[in-house]
């Protein structure tokens, strides 16, 4: 399928002979390589190799970077990936692509490639750029696909902004309605690429992910795509409260609005040029949509709302996810974070009561109980335009 920002042609450079007569076009290959083998994270090395397959300006291997363990056969995860041509761990029974090659070193894994494309838990990332500061190409290009933010004594950052501050390179952002494991099995979904100035990158971005059955477009605004694959996680806890009350779909359907008003007004307060139209793209209301119904957000705070919040979402997280991480809750704690410092707790009820019963303060019935108590948005100057 025809990526929706056009080819790349930018890829192919002409070279003057020096004697006389021009030489054919040579085409730059891109290499890429894809930092983290998660779920997510296979689903998006098995995506980019069928499509560097069959474009000539990328080379056909896709290096993805493992971090290293053993399996209960006592063989390496690194190992078993290269042998199988399977995350045999995080996305049993799919095939990745016999061009995909597992490297337990992250050094190695970077070093050749100009295309990374990060996709690990968002608490590793300034740990793994520190550790790649100076040591990848000095052409390279980022795309995110990580959910989260770091929150800094001087403020929130988000994760592009951190790979581009200790990387020193342009980052680009994915997110959607992307449940991992539907896109492995190949079931049609969309996502949105965030890019910043240079449609071109965008461009070649999108045509590295675009399928037939995982349809990608791009919009210019890189903070409010992360945003809304950010926040959304947060929403999905106080969805899967809901219905681990067993309170009914017009409760999570409420609960979903006014998340998602909460979403648009925490971004523009953070970000003045995040665009409204953003929230109408795969990465917002659509993503939003999709997380509350599944994913693993929505699971986890469901069994901890049936036992009453007796049971921590740290055990339950290592119970039922076994290894994967549940973004919402460290997202939770760094928007209640940002919220906070600035004297905007009051504005963002939704977000504080999910932090709250997160961490035991509140049980999880106060979900819908802070609702007597609206907040007035025209106290932060500007913000009643939002809504």
């Amino acid at each position: 399928m025809t990526p929706s920002l056009g080819d790349t042609a930018d890829n192919t450079v002409s070279a003057a002979a020096t004697g006389g007569g021009a030489m054919p076009p040579v085409t730059v290959t891109s290499r890429v390589t894809v930092v983290g083998s998660g779920n997510w994270g296979s689903v998006a090395a098995k995506l980019i190799a069928s499509n560097t397959l069959k474009l000539d300006s990328f080379h056909d291997e896709v290096r993805m970077w493992v971090f290293e363990e053993t399996l209960p056969t006592g063989e390496k995860l690194s190992e078993v990936i290269n042998r199988a041509n399977e995350n045999v761990k995080y996305l049993p029974g799919i095939k990745l692509g016999k061009n995909v090659v597992a490297d337990p070193d992250l050094e190695s894994a970077v070093r050749d490639a100009n295309m990374l494309v990060f996709v690990t838990p968002h608490q590793f990332m300034e740990g793994i750029c520190k550790r790649l500061a100076g040591k990848i190409r000095d052409d390279a290009e980022a795309i995110s696909l990580i959910k989260g933010m770091e929150v800094k004594r001087e403020g929130p950052c988000m994760i592009s902004s951190l790979i581009t501050e200790l990387l020193g390179i342009n980052c680009c952002v994915l997110m959607g309605a992307n449940i991992a494991n539907e896109i492995a099995v190949e079931k049609f979904s969309e996502a949105t690429v965030g890019y910043r100035r240079s449609r071109e990158t965008a461009a070649k971005w999108v045509q590295l992910f675009n399928h037939p059955y995982f349809m990608v477009s791009a919009v210019e605004d890189v903070e409010g795509v992360e945003l809304c694959g950010t926040l959304k996680n947060v929403v999905a806890l106080a969805a899967g409260f809901v219905d681990g009350l067993e309170m009914g779909n017009n409760t999570k359907a409420a609960i979903m609005r006014i998340g998602l008003r909460e979403m648009k007004a925490f971004s523009k307060l953070l970000f003045p040029s995040v665009k409204d139209s953003t929230f109408f793209e795969s990465c917002g209301v659509a993503d939003l949509i999709t997380t509350c119904l599944g994913g693993r957000n929505r699971k986890c705070a469901e069994a901890f709302a049936r036992n009453g919040g007796k049971r921590s979402l740290d055990e339950l997280e290592a119970e039922m996810l076994q290894g994967q991480k549940l973004q919402g809750v460290s997202t939770a704690k760094e928007v209640y974070e940002v919220l906070n410092h600035r004297g905007w707790l009051e504005l963002f009820p939704l977000f504080k009561t999910v932090h709250e019963i997160c961490i035991g303060r509140l049980p999880p019935t106060a979900v819908v109980e802070y609702s007597e108590h609206t907040p007035n948005y025209s106290l932060v100057e500007g913000s009643a335009q939002y809504f």
